[in-house]
């Protein structure tokens, strides 16, 4: 997600970073390489150039030159300034009304029936909303069997009318049946064409102007670049929009979108695609966004991610295994299983400070564990409960029912046994003494 940008930011930056003389001719040449940074990432020209014009006159006016550390004022100032261009504040969904009716609009291609099917589940996992997903988009033959089929996988129900060639009446329907049924959140999937064009236009404004909706969504695939800032202001011009979801951040994307968008039609980006899989769904937090573009990383989201996954009673057992010295590789599959279901690992990586940098180039599987698991499957019960008496033969065994190496089940037993001894000491409040077991392990 806007790797390209983040290169070419802190390039740019660097000379500033550094600890050598700061000069009002060194921030002009760093300005323009911002711009330049900008430019390249697809960000429209006035609006780049309004940005760093916007950089230079608040750090000449704060006297960044004559700072004790200039070159961190300015990186927070440029932050600052990219967190105010998409948005500024995190903007949240409109939840009012019952049920709460969400027309997703946006072009053919863009991800609408997908992230619908994600919005629903976010709603019904994190809102504890009963969402019914509405078939709308009656010319793309395969579109209805997609949303049953999304629906089918998050258990979501959807109304859909076979036949039926009228999105205004489907859409109507689906809301008088969500209101006798208890449902208190419709989405209605709308139909989209590979470019705006008048006859779209007038059906989605239809089907708007009949449901009266308490949230509409205009959904972008990030990687279009420029196409997308000015599909969205041919769409908030007919539709008048309350919010932006940008689709496909997890693809080799340039970025521009996002931070264009914001500016041209004057509405937040309100959510964020990042993945395949139903839960691949962030909220849009623009000092977040802007933090991880300039490679500080994101430890506020990925703390909450943890925190989703978080189960206290399975805590509280775990911590009594520890105490007793009865961790074994059960309760180490348990933890991967936790981490898995945070997010892909690349992301995850990416919200660490310095991370990300420090592990550009690596390509990170989201099968990263698979070794690991197929290792620890390969056990026998007794094995996987006490770890100390797998000797030399039994590791051959291990080794070659997991298909690794002995090397990797040594080098998995190793680990384990330092992670072990980490989590014993944190009981006991052992700070000092985990911290020379941490020495030892570099």
């Amino acid at each position: 997600m806007f790797d390209n940008l983040s290169d070419k930011l802190d390039k740019a930056l660097h000379v500033l970073k550094g600890h050598g003389s700061i000069t009002e001719v060194n921030v002009a040449e760093t300005l323009k390489e911002v711009r330049r940074a900008l430019l390249d990432a697809d960000v429209n020209f006035k609006i780049a150039k309004d940005f760093t014009n916007r950089v230079k006159e608040k750090a000449l006016g704060q006297n960044v030159l004559t700072t004790l550390h200039p070159g961190q004022l300015m990186v927070k100032l440029v932050k600052d300034e990219l967190t105010q261009l998409m948005g500024g504040e995190t903007a949240g969904i409109n939840l009012s009304g019952n049920p709460t009716v969400i027309l997703m609009a946006g072009l053919q291609g863009s991800g609408k029936t997908t992230f619908s099917g994600k919005l629903a589940n976010f709603l019904k996992t994190k809102k504890s909303k009963k969402p019914l997903l509405v078939a709308c988009d009656v010319y793309r033959p395969a579109a209805i069997n997609q949303l049953h089929v999304v629906g089918n996988q998050i258990g979501v129900a959807v109304f859909s009318e076979e036949g039926n060639k009228n999105p205004v009446e489907i859409a109507t329907k689906a809301i008088e049946y969500a209101k006798q049924n208890g449902f208190n959140a419709v989405i209605v999937d709308t139909a989209g064409r590979l470019a705006v064009d008048e006859e779209m236009m007038t059906e989605i404004a239809n089907i708007h102007q009949a449901v009266k909706p308490h949230e509409t969504l205009f959904v972008v695939d990030a990687m279009t670049g420029q196409d997308a800032v000015n599909t969205a202001k041919a769409f908030n011009d007919k539709l008048n929009f309350e919010g932006v979801v940008l689709t496909k951040l997890d693809g080799d994307t340039r970025g521009g979108a996002a931070l264009s968008i914001r500016t041209v039609v004057s509405k937040p980006i309100k959510f964020v695609g990042t993945g395949e899989k139903m839960d691949a769904i962030d909220v849009f937090h623009p000092s977040r966004m802007a933090e991880r573009i300039l490679g500080m990383g994101d430890v506020v989201s990925l703390v909450e991610r943890a925190q989703e996954q978080f189960d206290e009673e399975e805590a509280r057992k775990l911590q009594k295994k520890i105490a007793k010295n009865q961790f074994g590789f059960d309760d180490f599959l348990k933890q991967i299983q936790q981490v898995k279901k945070m997010g892909n690992m690349k992301d995850l990586i990416g919200m660490i400070p310095g991370a990300g940098k420090a592990l550009k180039g690596v390509d990170i599987d989201d099968d990263a564990f698979k070794g690991i698991e197929a290792i620890i499957h390969s056990m026998t019960l007794e094995e996987r409960t006490k770890p100390a008496i797998i000797n030399a033969s039994r590791k051959k065994r291990i080794s070659k029912g997991s298909g690794t190496s002995v090397q990797e089940v040594n080098q998995l037993l190793k680990q384990f046994n330092q992670m072990s001894k980490m989590m014993k000491m944190m009981q006991g409040g052992g700070g000092k003494k985990m911290m020379q077991m941490m020495g030892k392990m570099r």
